[in-house]
């Protein structure tokens, strides 16, 4: 490449300005809160109300999504929804709305670790059977009807629907949805316990395809045996799209390396056959530099890459140019186009292409590029045909110039819908970390090609990490599990197995051996403004307070004071309650309760702190109140900071909407 010759381009950032009306639907009684709702299996978004023109394949289920408006066609109820606030910033449509569930308080719950032989958290068909047996004194029964459910058989008349995964799954590292619709306060052997009716999809324990259930996922205690209509095999197609110019040799290098061990690997799993790798190697515009030979090259097609010795014979000779380019950023676009439109992709089930390059590509607006196309429109030719574009962005120091330019481009390219974009940052151009990745994504996607070929989740493709991964490393892993979970589902559907349907069903929050262990923790969905508003607002808080331990007659003023203050100048996301007028005997009723907490079953020791109790206590206990606040803000500012637990509903950049499932407990 030619580093003697740089361009510059300008990148204008547009601020987007809503227009009237432009704004999902308000939540009944609420100035803030907008209407949300989860998809259910088979949702589709359309760009009109009514079944034809499709924008999406069907949507991964639970996906959550704003409401702008209601439409009644033929008896049909439709919803236009966005995954953002505003319609025309994020992709916009029409989803029937019986492939929805209303999701207003946004409330969800984590399972807690089954430990100390406590019992996994039973699910029941309807409320009344799980108060009988919680409030009953009935252990027998319960350890028969437990049990049961453990082994995956079937009662007769048994009230157990599903059962909580075997293997723990933390919340924080792996985002999941069990939302949660309605609750009730019971008693349970002296102590309150709490019903909850909760949503979640089945994965048949028998299910020959899933054998376990998936990791963000219910287990049924019901067998269940698919019907396939067709025996087609899962096969996943994967794509590398190679930058083969003057810097890349060693990259290149590694990468046939990486191969050579995941065809190994494929071989002791025998799965041959059922994942194919191809290559295409790119350079630049060949009229400017004719010495470069060719603008893209196919190494190996699909067809050819099932076989190890075919490919590493087609690959032998592929090595970078001698010759420097026009400038540093290459043709990489037309090494994806390449990819799409010139390999078979129609006998596989999952596809992928693997883009390997240290520098940018030309836009379509670039009069050196080949295929005139802009990333959008590359991205949509990938989407129509199932493909997920991986980048792995080689940060070497020469290139330095060049990353944030390329980080946005490949990060905007790689987005997949719903699940996020799998770019991957390679620190320093590391050629062993480049190795690294390419293997356990490459062992990732085929372990799941196994588990759905041999029905054994047990398939050893994939070796535990012998050291710790990188944290990009492991949101990436995530991600790979989210995009396979989603094309399995896919590949059920077109073979006549029908994804399962979402179920409601109703737990109990405390262990039924031992009810004064909590077993599941019930979490509100906050976005990250409104974290930073809470944050915001307690410190206001913990300051008047602390003058409130000084001076007690001025406190009450002072609290009304602000309150009146938040009250005429609340924040757009956080919104004050109706009670808003600087009124009351608690922090709730004097307006410092916001919308998107108020309602939600838990008691507040702050919110609800009734200043009468304070006037009374005693220096040491307004302390440890004061203590309390100030460990809350503390927790609020280090989730705020910690960018990785933060979700992106829409995919993309964590931002002010992304999302973090709170602890009711930790709330004021």
């Amino acid at each position: 490449m030619n580093r003697l010759s740089l361009v510059f381009m300008l990148i204008i950032v547009c601020h987007f300005t809503p227009a009237k009306g432009d704004t999902p639907l308000l939540m009944a009684n609420k100035n803030n809160l907008y209407q949300r709702i989860l998809t259910l299996p088979g949702a589709i978004l359309y760009s009109q109300a009514k079944e034809t023109q499709k924008e999406t394949e069907p949507l991964p289920v639970f996906s959550i999504y704003y409401v702008y408006s209601r439409m009644k066609i033929d008896n049909v109820q439709w919803l236009k929804v966005s995954l953002g606030r505003y319609g025309n910033r994020m992709r916009m449509g029409w989803i029937r709305e019986d492939k929805t569930l209303e999701w207003s308080q946004r409330l969800t719950l984590s399972f807690r670790e089954p430990v100390d032989n406590q019992d996994r958290v039973l699910l029941f068909k309807d409320k009344k059977s799980a108060e009988q047996l919680a409030t009953s004194s009935n252990i027998n029964e319960y350890e028969k009807i437990y049990q049961a459910a453990v082994k995956g058989e079937k009662l007769a008349n048994s009230p157990v629907i599903a059962i909580q995964p075997s293997e723990n799954i933390d919340i924080r590292k792996n985002f999941y949805l069990v939302p949660i619709h309605e609750y009730e306060d019971i008693f349970m052997k002296g102590t309150t316990a709490r019903l909850l009716q909760v949503s979640s999809i089945p994965i048949p324990v028998e299910n020959k395809f899933n054998k376990t259930p998936e990791k963000t996922q219910l287990q049924t205690s019901l067998s269940a045996q698919p019907n396939r209509a067709n025996n087609v095999p899962y096969t996943a197609g994967i794509t590398f799209v190679v930058d083969s110019t003057l810097s890349m040799q060693r990259f290149i290098d590694r990468t046939r390396q990486a191969v050579k061990t995941i065809f190994n690997d494929i071989k002791q799993a025998n799965l041959l056959g059922n994942v194919s790798f191809g290559l295409i190697a790119y350079r630049d515009n060949i009229e400017i530099t004719p010495n470069v030979e060719y603008v893209t090259k196919q190494y190996v097609s699909l067809k050819q890459g099932g076989d190890p010795d075919v490919f590493m014979k087609q690959v032998a000779d592929l090595q970078a140019t001698e010759w420097t380019t026009k400038n540093f950023i290459e043709d990489g676009f037309a090494g994806i186009y390449q990819a799409i439109q010139g390999m078979d992709w129609s006998p596989f089930s999952a596809r992928y292409i693997v883009l390997i390059t240290d520098a940018s590509s030309r836009d379509g607006n670039d009069p050196l590029s080949s295929t005139g196309l802009k990333l959008a429109e590359l991205k949509k030719l990938a989407h129509e045909k199932n493909i997920a574009i991986f980048v792995m962005h080689l940060l070497t120091p020469a290139s330095k110039f060049n990353h944030n330019e390329a980080k946005k481009q490949y990060t905007a390219l790689s987005e997949y819908p719903n699940i996020g974009s799998f770019y991957y940052g390679v620190p320093t151009g590391n050629t062993n970390e480049l190795g690294n990745v390419i293997e356990k994504l490459s062992e990732q996607i085929t372990t799941q090609v196994g588990q759905m070929t041999t029905g054994d989740n047990n398939t050893k493709v994939i070796i535990e990490a012998k050291k710790q991964e990188p944290t990009q490393l492991q949101d990436l892993k995530t991600k790979v599990d989210k995009l396979g979970y989603t094309l399995r589902m896919r590949y059920l559907q077109e073979q006549g197995e029908q994804a399962p349907d979402v179920f409601k069903a109703w737990i109990v929050d405390k262990d039924f051996k031992t009810p004064e262990k909590r077993t599941v923790d019930a979490r509100v969905l906050l976005t990250r403004n409104q974290l930073s508003d809470l944050h915001s607002i307690l410190k206001q808080i913990l300051n008047t307070a602390r003058k409130g331990v000084m001076s007690p007659k001025n406190f009450l003023n002072d609290l009304k004071s602000l309150a009146a203050t938040t009250s005429r100048n609340p924040d757009r996301l956080g919104g004050a309650t109706s009670m808003t007028a600087g009124k009351g005997n608690s922090l709730a009723e004097m307006g410092f309760m916001r919308e998107y907490i108020e309602g939600l079953p838990y008691t507040g020791k702050v919110m609800n702190l009734s200043l009468d109790d304070w006037q009374r206590w005693p220096v040491k206990q307004q302390t440890e109140f004061l203590q309390n606040i100030r460990e809350k803000i503390n927790y609020y500012q280090f989730l705020h900071d910690n960018v990785d637990l933060w979700v992106s509903l829409k995919g993309g950049a964590i931002d002010g909407d992304s999302v973090f499932p709170v602890p009711l407990v930790l709330l004021p």
